[in-house]
């Protein structure tokens, strides 16, 4: 989800909402509350339990990123995706500022944690070391407005794949990208299905803002003595203008949530697309006004991952993790237009952590990636939010054991 709130009139991205979200919302919030109270224990729509491995998740702290923190005279702000470099045991987070603030970048981090006691981590803060500019194939930073990072993913030869959501607006394409890790230098595009790309007619292809959001590569794949080609899984935010429905009501009393997405790539050496498949998002909270996948995260080189869904409205932010899986999934990458179709199988899945359990404020968490191993076994796994650059935001880091 883009920072660049206020350059595009169509937008109704996150930042641009929240002060108005915020006004004379009294009566209002307690009849959202007493409602949200009813329907607290309705179960989400979700897989057999069986599709599943048993995962566990637990919470260990936050850390918040001082306000107006720069590193090599850019501002920090605007962290949409994380990725980790268990090489070099640090993260890369790439911020979706459009240039506005900054070129076109991603940053280093490293954890500092307190592991004096493998059973009771401490989670002591994010030590931003490094910045990285993007380039593009002249070698040249890209010029403000021409390019919007959201995701980005390592690979074993020093490159890390970043996506685009582009410009509907402007007519300017989403992109999956490899970029080298050390000059920032694009090194090759993957092709993008014509369905996805604009039309004048606004017929076809992403809504504004609302492409590829997220993107992760299979673990096998990224073992560099496996011999496995890579796998490139990327989604979109939310669905595609021709796969969009009309909000309403169901007979379940919820509005059903968007169509998006999901493209499965094999980056062998040329790389092609194998699949494509339905995510369907859950139904938006109520009061919701922005709600959408926000990044994947592969957790086993079988077909399983976790996904992060993020909502805004006048509760404020809400974040759930899910299990899903591609197993058994309808391949959706013939079929023109989803809307109305009930033939088509869903990849599977179920809740796995809601953040509301945690009882903290919570921001607009877009960034999701496992870490190194805890000495206990289990793996971090860190969250970042995008703060849109604003003033009532923050860069908020949330840091898990995660275990399967």
């Amino acid at each position: 989800m883009t920072s660049n709130k206020n350059s595009d009139p169509q937008s109704k991205k996150v930042g641009g909402r929240i002060l108005s979200v915020t006004v004379s919302l009294g009566a209002l919030l307690c009849l959202i509350g007493i409602a949200l109270f009813l329907t607290s224990c309705t179960p989400s729509l979700s897989a057999d339990s069986r599709t599943f491995e048993r995962v566990s998740i637990e919470y260990i702290g936050e850390y918040q990123v001082p306000k107006g923190l720069k590193v090599k005279d850019t501002p920090v702000g605007g962290l949409s995706g994380l990725t980790c470099d268990r090489g070099r045991n640090v993260f890369y987070a790439i911020s979706d500022d459009r240039g506005d603030n900054a070129p076109a970048r991603f940053y280093t981090l490293k954890l500092d944690l307190d592991l004096k006691n493998p059973q009771q981590v401490k989670f002591n803060q994010v030590d931003i070391t490094d910045v990285t500019f993007l380039k593009n194939a002249n070698g040249d930073i890209y010029p403000p407005g021409e390019i919007d990072p959201e995701a980005i993913a390592l690979t074993p030869q020093a490159s890390v794949f970043i996506s685009s959501e582009g410009d509907r607006s402007k007519n300017i394409p989403p992109f999956i990208n490899e970029f080298d890790l050390i000059t920032g230098r694009v090194k090759q595009a993957l092709p993008i299905p014509q369905r996805y790309l604009p039309d004048l007619e606004n017929k076809r292809g992403i809504q504004n803002n609302l492409a590829f959001e997220g993107i992760t590569l299979s673990p096998i794949g990224t073992l560099p003595a496996s011999g496995e080609p890579l796998r490139l899984f990327a989604a979109t935010e939310s669905a595609l203008v021709q796969d969009k429905e009309v909000s309403k009501v169901g007979k379940d009393g919820k509005i059903p949530g968007a169509k998006n997405r999901w493209l499965h790539y094999l980056l062998s050496n040329r790389a092609e697309i194998v699949s494509e498949h339905l995510y369907q998002l859950d139904s938006p909270p109520l009061g919701a006004i922005e709600h959408g996948l926000s990044e994947l995260q592969a957790i086993d080189p079988n077909g399983h991952f976790l996904t992060l869904e993020r909502s805004f409205g006048l509760l404020g932010f809400r974040v759930k993790l899910f299990q899903a899986t591609t197993a058994g999934a309808t391949d959706t990458s013939k079929i023109d237009s989803l809307k109305s179709n009930t033939t088509i199988k869903p990849i599977q899945k179920q809740l796995a952590f809601d953040l509301k359990q945690l009882k903290i404020y919570i921001d607009n968490q877009e960034g999701m990636a496992l870490g190194s191993r805890l000495p206990d076994g289990s793996q971090t796994l860190l969250l970042v939010s995008d703060n849109n650059f604003s003033k009532r935001q923050i860069t908020q880091f949330l840091l898990f054991k995660f275990r399967q």
